[in-house]
């Protein structure tokens, strides 16, 4: 694998970050679902809560890939 100016292998960087992001999109999401909400925008809270579902997700199988590339077991979520 080749390393990137961080020190680390392009691909790990790369998994956390679309990891990071999607875990701090998530973080994000909870905020609009409760905006939505207030404004009585049952749908879009919905909308929302899949997307915060996806990002989810997708931050649990960069963690399973991180750990594959470690050698590590993934934990349980």
């Amino acid at each position: 694998m080749a390393t990137g100016e961080t020190g680390f292998d392009d691909v790990s960087f790369d998994l956390v970050s679309v990891q990071y992001h999607a875990l701090k999109a998530g973080h994000d999401y909870g905020q609009y679902v409760r905006d939505a909400e207030n404004a009585g925008l049952n749908d879009v809270a919905d909308f929302f809560r899949e997307v915060m579902e996806a990002d989810s997700q997708r931050a649990h199988r960069c963690h399973e890939f991180l750990a594959k590339l470690s050698g590590a077991q993934p934990a349980n979520r």
